[in-house]
């Protein structure tokens, strides 16, 4: 019989990541600046905004209720 793959719990790196080609379209919704992408919390920081938003298994949520303030040593 056939084996079952399993399957992993985890994203693969490429999935969680944010698509170059998005981030250089993407601007922040209350700022309207450029992001940039912080891969190890996964989020899209608008350093004009000081605000983070996330990334949920690589879709970015650029929602500005669902952004968190970054503190003052971010």
């Amino acid at each position: 019989m056939g084996q079952r793959r399993r399957r992993s719990k985890q994203a693969p790196a490429a999935m969680t990541d944010v698509d170059p080609k998005l981030l250089e379209v993407l601007v922040c919704p209350q700022s309207r600046k450029p992001l940039r992408y912080d891969r190890d919390r996964q989020e899209l920081i608008s350093d004009s905004a000081r605000l983070a938003y996330p990334v949920r298994d690589g879709v970015p949520i650029m929602l500005i209720d669902e952004a968190r303030e970054l503190g003052a040593d971010e």
